[in-house]
């Protein structure tokens, strides 16, 4: 992902936060889901997953796995992030991403549709792609979303954001409606969201980061204990 498209349209989407925090209240009190063998989750993503412009260990994925590890869940992450990926290099690399250790996915591909202008019907086919191949080798999925920016009108914002939940109903994955929901739950804002993004104005900076894990963890251990044997 690049540019300053998406800057002022990450924070649009409604509130997820009070699931979000009725969750890690659940694992503040110790009731921390135990599964009978360690889970191997694969992070399929672009930029955003991948770590763009971020020191080694300070990206999305080293960040969840610490967050996971403190809450003394045995889950390994892996990294399955492209940066300029979109939900077509998503599909395309499904197949192969998916080795058979892997229990369960996590997918956060949009964005690079989104700054191209890509026919919101084919992302959702694609999207679609790489969910019937996660169902096919019986492995669970955490899909999240990515809100779309007014550019290119209403009816092409709507198509787009309609894609996530409709396809996580279809599908019967779960979902995390909104990528960037971490900020929103800090206050953030296009007017003073610089403390938490990087120059670009799209990918989060350290700090950034911290606050999507900590909003969508409780989602991916919700994800580890449905995937767990």
């Amino acid at each position: 992902m690049g540019g300053t498209f998406l800057f002022s349209s990450i924070f649009s989407y409604g509130s997820q936060g009070a699931r979000s925090k009725a969750l890690a209240l659940v694992l503040a009190l110790g009731a921390v889901p135990a599964w009978a063998e360690p889970i191997t989750i694969a992070a399929l993503g672009d930029s955003l997953t991948q770590g763009y412009g971020l020191p080694q260990g300070q990206g999305l994925v080293p960040q969840l796995q610490g967050w996971l590890d403190g809450q003394g869940a045995e889950v390994t992450v892996l990294n399955a992030g492209v940066s300029g990926d979109t939900t077509a290099g998503g599909l395309a690399r499904v197949a192969w991403t998916l080795t058979d250790d892997v229990d369960a996915m996590i997918v956060t591909l949009g964005g690079n549709d989104l700054l191209r202008g890509i026919d919101p019907a084919a992302a959702r086919a694609n999207l679609a792609g790489i969910l019937q191949e996660a169902q096919a080798r019986d492995v669970d999925v955490l899909l999240v979303g990515m809100d779309a920016p007014p550019n290119y009108g209403a009816d092409y914002e709507q198509a787009f954001e309609a894609i996530y939940p409709e396809l996580a109903q279809e599908y019967h994955t779960l979902l995390f409606p909104n990528f960037f929901q971490g900020l929103l739950d800090h206050g953030a804002t296009p007017a003073d969201a610089g403390g938490y993004m990087q120059p670009d104005g799209i990918h989060p900076n350290a700090e950034g980061v911290a606050l999507i894990v900590e909003a969508i963890g409780p989602s991916v251990l919700e994800l580890a204990q449905k995937a767990a044997p």
